[in-house]
């Protein structure tokens, strides 16, 4: 099992991982990684058996924004035309 990054680490670099992001936003795995599979959350993968890599400030803004469209009770169809519009 790898070891953590610190948190100035991870504040420190340009990518994280999916579990480096529940750190950062407080979201649940299972969510993020839901999100992921919707296309909402953009990330890096150079080979199919690598760890996905997520822009950090990229993101974290755009799990903000989802979290912002769900507390105005948008179901997830309209988030991701509302996503995709942008």
């Amino acid at each position: 099992m790898s070891r953590q990054r610190s948190m100035e680490a991870i504040l420190a670099s340009e990518y994280v991982t999916i579990g480096e992001l529940v750190r950062l936003t407080g979201a649940r795995y299972s969510t993020l990684k839901y999100y992921t599979e919707e296309g909402f959350l953009p990330f890096r993968q150079e080979d199919a058996k690598l760890t996905r890599r997520y822009p950090r400030e990229k993101t974290m803004e755009r799990i903000e924004q989802i979290k912002a469209f769900r507390e105005q009770k948008k179901t997830i169809s309209q988030i991701k035309e509302l996503l995709q519009k942008e």
